[in-house]
């Protein structure tokens, strides 16, 4: 049966850099360890038992450059493995304590299985996360795409110098990582405004994502709205989230079912401070240890959560993918007559919301490509390259999206408040010395240790630059770490500043760096350099 419509779901993983190899642990660093057991190794899982049935998964999964270079880290893969040895000796524990009928016993099992699957495929692949995404896109059962070096918010950058140099740097990065270039990119909380759609050009992007207001104010209108890739001047084309998938499998969709499990109880925090002790880290302070026994039962107190069914909460999760399937082919049907085109229906989330907050996200992406093949449903999941090819001859005219971002109020505030808004000064002064030093130097002769101060120089800038910081300091529980981390980057940036421009080098300074931040190995300082002399 030909399909009547195309289902792009787009999972877009990414975690700050946060590496501390001058610590031998740092509680930042399970931010990392968490979106390895509980999002990339089930994704990565999913998509190979559908391969051995030979059903494609055909998702597009947005891995940012700081996820990829944590990736295939050897200390952090020990770490990780670390991390999954600690939360199995807990759960045996917890094993042992519960009643083999209770509830709690069945919960337990299922988290055993869980970090057993991530200490399975960390050991085959040598601890080297990259290398199956690697042979799941060379297969051709997923596309992996990029996004900004850092994750900076671009339309914040004031210098066109520092928005290209975040979106070359990853554009570069991904095809050392991947051999071959990237198509597309995830824009940093799908933030836009006209100026970046020369820099993707520049960068040889092909497509990128947008939030659905981008569409609904362009000028002209998309011709087709948001069921097919509108064009961009310059031939970059973008897609816009469809608002109804969005909300299905957004935070407050599907994932707030009272039958699946809460995220906000955990067995760290609930359990007797003796029997979690052995499983903290050093400090001794409580921290979630993964293992959380309760569904999200609905609007009640933390202490009237009632106890999780893993059966009720999988058959949910079958439910809820034949809800979405059902609700996609009767839009499908809709466009259809109303348009005549064969929609693209653009389902692009956060990947961390599938398995790290929707524990059963997973399961619903699996039920959704068994259905599809099971019941010979007249739609498929295709990526968006293939969805690309497929809709460009609905494009229209060229149009000019609206700025936008998602996040509340659908532009840049979540990332520009109070708590925040004194790193922009900061983070584009840093990127302004360095579009000076790299003008200054670009075609100088220089030696090994100056390039390398460069080259570090510009780690500092981009690092410095995560959408992140500003999200935490809004958030508050990181508030301080955030603030650290962007003022440690600028002062180690203008450090080496000073450096370069003086040509004396303190090389223990610059080795110390260069191991604690060691991102983007084949970084080149020159991407910082104006246009007009680049």
């Amino acid at each position: 049966m030909s399909a009547k419509g195309l289902l792009s779901i787009v999972l877009h993983a990414h975690v700050p850099f946060v590496r501390h190899c001058e610590k031998e642990w740092a509680p930042e660093e399970d931010w990392f360890f968490a979106a390895v057991t509980e999002t990339c190794v089930p994704l990565i899982a999913l998509t190979e038992r559908l391969a051995r049935e030979n059903m494609r998964a055909a998702f597009t999964v947005s891995l940012s450059p700081t996820l990829c270079a944590m990736l295939e880290d050897e200390l952090l893969a020990k770490r990780c493995r670390g991390y999954a040895e600690n939360r199995l000796a807990f759960i045996d524990e917890e094993l042992a304590r519960h009643a083999e009928d209770s509830p709690e016993h069945k919960t337990a099992l299922d988290y055993a299985a869980l970090y057993e699957t991530a200490l399975e495929i960390m050991d085959r692949y040598s601890g080297d996360l990259i290398t199956p995404f690697k042979q799941l896109q060379q297969n051709g059962l997923l596309e992996i795409i990029t996004s900004p070096a850092t994750h900076g918010l671009l339309p914040l950058l004031v210098h066109p110098e520092a928005v290209r140099a975040q979106v070359a740097a990853a554009a570069e990065d991904y095809a050392d990582r991947f051999s071959r270039r990237t198509r597309g990119m995830w824009l940093s909380e799908c933030a836009f405004e006209p100026r970046l759609t020369q820099q993707l050009q520049l960068a040889g992007i092909k497509y990128f994502f947008l939030e659905n207001h981008a569409f609904s104010l362009a000028n002209p209108k998309p011709r087709c709205g948001v069921y097919a890739p509108a064009r961009l001047k310059g031939g970059v084309f973008a897609w816009a989230r469809e608002a109804g998938a969005a909300a299905r499998l957004g935070p407050g969709g599907y994932a707030a079912d009272p039958v699946y499990r809460d995220f906000s109880r955990d067995a760290g925090f609930d359990a007797d401070y003796e029997t979690v002790r052995p499983y903290l880290h050093p400090d001794g302070a409580r921290r979630g240890l993964g293992v959380k026994y309760h569904r999200n039962t609905g609007a009640v107190p933390a202490a009237g959560k009632q106890l999780y069914d893993p059966e009720a909460a999988a058959a949910r999760a079958r439910e809820h993918a034949a809800d979405f399937l059902k609700s996609q082919l009767a839009l499908t049907e809709q466009i259809y007559a109303e348009q005549g085109i064969r929609p693209v229906i653009t389902c692009a989330c956060d990947a961390q919301l599938f398995g790290r907050r929707w524990f059963e996200g997973p399961q619903f992406l699996e039920n959704l490509v068994r259905a599809i093949r099971q019941e010979r449903l007249p739609i498929q999941t295709a990526t968006a390259s293939e969805c690309l090819e497929a809709g460009q001859a609905n494009c229209g005219d060229d149009i000019e999206p609206e700025a936008s971002s998602w996040g509340e109020g659908g532009y840049f505030e979540p990332w520009v408040t109070t708590a925040s808004d004194w790193i922009y000064p900061r983070v584009n002064a840093a990127a302004e010395k360095m579009i000076e030093l790299a003008n200054r130097f670009q075609f100088q002769d220089m030696s090994s240790v100056e390039k390398r101060v460069l080259t570090q120089a510009a780690r500092e800038v981009l690092l410095a630059q995560s959408s992140d910081w500003a999200d935490m300091m809004r958030q508050g529980e990181h508030a301080e770490y955030a603030r650290g981390r962007v003022l440690g980057h600028c002062e180690n940036f203008f450090r080496l500043a000073r450096m370069a421009a003086d040509k004396r080098t303190d090389e223990t300074v610059l080795r110390e760096l260069e191991a604690r931040n060691n991102v983007f190995l084949n970084l080149n300082f020159r991407a910082f350099a104006s246009a007009s002399t680049f």
